[in-house]
């Protein structure tokens, strides 16, 4: 009998080939989407998983809450990791990273001590010898009790060891970093290349070399290992111990005032899942990580789960939308005497039969899409073919779909009526009518809501990237590694102002994007104490040029001159939320402290964005100071070509062992907000599939419409009906649905993408124009995909279908 089923029902997949074609296409579409969709969650979800002990590693964090908002950190003190190891027995292993290099980011030369040449590497991060253990780091060569004892000493990545020394000799070979021969590096480990899908991410591992065991300064990540049996909640509140005995006593001994010690009162230290680090993170961390977003991923379940739902909508439109065609075969059937069972399961046959085609072409399009989907989410996703679990489940999923699927078409054709089918008196449609429009409005509204989304984030990236910033980054080159320069540096700054395309020189490692160097300390008014404690402030080391270059604007007093001794020694320029925060209305002249030394405010700067636009603008400091690992060139307009084969010509003559690298400072200001383009992208990308299936199932109503009025049109054809109208009454009632699909899709689109904007502090405001948009798209998608089975019906020969058989 199956054997039957399966013939028949090859012969009807073969007969109807363009509903065949866009049964399985819509099907695959949906298929492909949703495995690509789960891929990336996966992958999402995966994070950090891979430890033995992952539900035992914890990064510890600090939160308080100052002035009405919750503020948290992950940088602790030095002696942070020893203290909790040795004062709390529930932890296991303490261990520490200096987190500064992380969001100092940068490129730094690099060769090995056999070559002369310097090239430039990222991805060095300084940590102690029990990140090793924490972090379940078993070296591939090398004993990695010993790797981060001394100073001298450096573990490399796999890969890196296989790229420099690919005769497999890495243990033992030196390194020279920041062109520094005098100090070299001895590779004493090499370790497995982190997974893709840990939220660490780096090649190079030294040792800290801080001997600051002050509890004032924060720079240090601090991971634990906790014992099996500790209780995380109670060991948090054991932990306030650390601020009681250590912490304030310390910034007592400094001097704070008592508002400040007040404010740190009020800290509480966390422990945060390594699981949790890559998906639930708030903004206000800061850890120079990259980060996922965790409503994204749900986001992107809901999709798939729409996209599949609205493929299976599909499915049963297309087959009851050719009822008519079958209602003769199910009469003849049932009048030679099948049961209703037996055209159950052959209709359950085909269902499933077009599942499995569907499943097998939709898991090839997946595979052939995973390289470029690997490019917009810059994953390493690889399908897992090798899974044993892959294939049955594929297998299943197809057959459970399959049927669910079919039920409907199978149970609504197999209940046909004989004497009124083979008498003629059957009509298609009858109350499942209403259902399938139902199901249209439910596709298009679900795709209207995708459209706005586009819109909208299509919108707040232009924003960001068109935003006035408060520094000009266009025209700006950065030239990185400057730092080998030495003595030279000087000099060098020199000649490039002597180029005619070079329009300002600033040498400083602070600029006003991420992956740059980052300081921050608190800051008082001397003489009088800050009503919340103080003010956190960047400060930034920069040199007399740096304002002009960046072409920042000094709204108050003056900017830093070589004519005042002073500058170089005692004088602060701060930006206008420092003053604000500071509750200065005059600021110029007045004094502040920031427990190192006192300083004295020559001017103000207009605020400028250095952070992400999701985050508000803080306080920041300018102050004279060397840190000449960058150089930041403005270059006048036009011949940028020729302006940096001039720069590169003067780097050559001053650093002959070292090519020159650069970036642009737009392009690196863009990297900033490539998470929110990057999601973007992504979810563009799928609602386009949506949108594709949500036009193939109105192209199944359409079709199943025009079944049911064939004789109706042609009666009026022959009575003289002009095209236009008969046009017309194929597309309006379309058209009803449509615009109720866009009055619903509306207000859920307003408030979903309103909630995601207000993870921007500088952000659009939604107009009536992205709806206005939105449904004259969904209008237009709509009256092309009806337009073809309107045209070709307003155009048939009517006696094709009143012919009496």
């Amino acid at each position: 009998m199956f054997k039957n089923h399966l013939k028949i029902a090859w012969r009807s997949i073969k007969k109807e080939k363009l509903f065949t074609i866009i049964k399985i296409g819509g099907f695959a579409v949906g298929i492909a989407a949703c495995l690509l969709i789960a891929l990336f969650i996966k992958d999402e979800l995966s994070y950090d998983g891979h430890y033995a002990n992952a539900d035992r590693i914890y990064r510890v964090v600090l939160q308080a809450e100052i002035d009405g908002e919750m503020k948290k950190s992950t940088h602790f003190p030095l002696p942070m990791a020893q203290t909790l190891e040795t004062d709390f027995p529930e932890i296991e292993k303490a261990g520490k990273i200096f987190g500064s290099a992380l969001s100092s980011g940068g490129k730094r030369a690099f060769r090995s001590g056999t070559e002369t040449q310097n090239i430039f590497e990222e991805g060095f991060l300084y940590g102690d010898q029990t990140i090793f253990e924490i972090l379940e780091i078993a070296l591939v060569h090398g004993n990695s009790k010993e790797t981060l004892t001394n100073p001298g000493n450096i573990v490399i990545s796999e890969s890196k060891a296989a790229k420099y020394f690919p005769n497999g000799k890495a243990l033992g070979q030196t390194l020279i970093l920041d062109d520094n021969a005098s100090r070299p590096y001895t590779i004493t480990g090499v370790m497995p290349d982190f997974p893709s899908n840990s939220h660490l991410d780096f090649d190079f591992l030294l040792p800290i070399e801080d001997t600051n065991f002050s509890w004032t300064s924060q720079n240090y990540f601090t991971y634990v290992l906790l014992d099996k049996k500790s209780n995380v909640a109670e060991l948090q509140h054991k932990m306030r111990s650390i601020l009681e005995n250590y912490v304030i006593p310390a910034q007592i001994q400094r001097g704070r005032d008592a508002s400040f010690i007040e404010v740190l009162k009020s800290i509480e230290y966390r422990l945060q899942p390594i699981k949790d680090i890559h998906l639930k993170s708030d903004i206000e961390m800061a850890d120079g990580l990259k980060h996922g977003d965790l409503r994204f991923v749900w986001l992107f379940a809901a999709i798939a789960g729409f996209i599949l739902i609205l493929a299976c909508i599909n499915f049963i439109n297309l087959s009851t939308a050719k009822s008519a065609n079958r209602a003769k075969e199910v009469g003849l059937r049932k009048t030679i005497g099948a049961f209703k069972s037996n055209l159950v399961a052959q209709f359950l046959t085909e269902s499933v039969l077009l599942s499995l085609l569907s499943f097998i072409i939709g898991v090839a399009t997946a595979w052939l899409l995973l390289p470029l989907f690997n490019s917009i989410a810059e994953k390493t996703i690889e399908m897992p073919w090798a899974a044993w679990a892959f294939i049955p489940v594929l297998f299943i999923s197809a057959l459970a779909i399959g049927v669910i699927a079919g039920l409907y078409p199978a149970f609504y054709l197999s209940a046909f009526r004989p004497i009124n089918v083979l008498k003629g008196s059957w009509v298609a449609g009858g109350k499942s009518g209403r259902l399938r429009s139902g199901l249209v409005v439910f596709q298009f509204a679900t795709s209207v809501i995708l459209i706005i989304g586009t819109i909208i984030i299509y919108k707040q990236m232009d924003f960001i990237l068109k935003k006035e910033l408060g520094y000009d980054k266009e025209q700006v080159v950065i030239l990185e590694g400057a730092n080998v320069l030495g003595t030279k540096s000087d000099n060098f700054k020199e000649q490039l102002l002597q180029l005619p395309q070079v329009q300002q020189v600033s040498r400083s490692d602070y600029l006003p994007v991420d992956d740059s160097k980052r300081d921050q300390t608190t800051f008082t008014l001397v003489g009088e104490g800050s009503e919340n404690g103080g003010v956190l402030s960047q400060t930034w080391r920069v040199d007399y040029d740096y304002i002009e270059t960046m072409g920042m604007q000094i709204v108050e007093g003056r900017g830093f001159s070589r004519e005042f001794a002073s500058d170089s020694v005692s004088s602060i320029i701060i930006n206008q939320k420092m003053a604000l925060d500071l509750g200065l209305k005059n600021p110029v002249g007045r004094q502040i402290d920031n427990n190192f030394q006192q300083w004295t405010v020559v001017g103000v700067v207009e605020d400028f964005h250095f952070k992400s636009l999701k985050e508000d603008i803080t306080p920041v400091a300018l102050r004279i100071g060397i840190d000449f690992g960058t150089i930041a060139v403005k270059i006048r307009s036009g011949g940028m070509g020729e302006s940096l084969a001039a720069i590169g010509a003067i780097w050559d003559r001053n650093v002959p062992n070292q090519a020159l690298s650069y970036s642009f400072l737009d392009q690196r200001f863009a990297r900033m907000h490539e998470d929110v383009q990057r999601m973007g992208k992504i979810f563009n990308s799928f609602a386009l599939f949506a949108i594709f299936v949500a036009c193939l199932g109105l192209f199944a109503l359409s079709a199943f419409m025009v079944e049911q009025r064939k004789k109706e049109i042609s009666i009026r054809m022959v009575l003289g009906a002009p095209f236009k109208s008969i046009y017309q009454l194929l597309t309006l009632d379309f058209m009803k649905l449509i615009l109720i699909s866009i009055a619903i899709a509306i207000p859920i689109g307003w408030y979903m993408m309103n909630r995601w904007l207000e993870d921007f502090a500088y952000r659009i405001y939604i107009g009536w124009q992205v709806f206005l948009t939105a449904g004259a798209i969904a209008l237009i998608i709509a009256i092309l995909t009806i337009s073809y089975q309107a045209i070709s019906t307003a155009l048939m020969q009517p006696v094709k279908s009143l012919r009496t058989e």
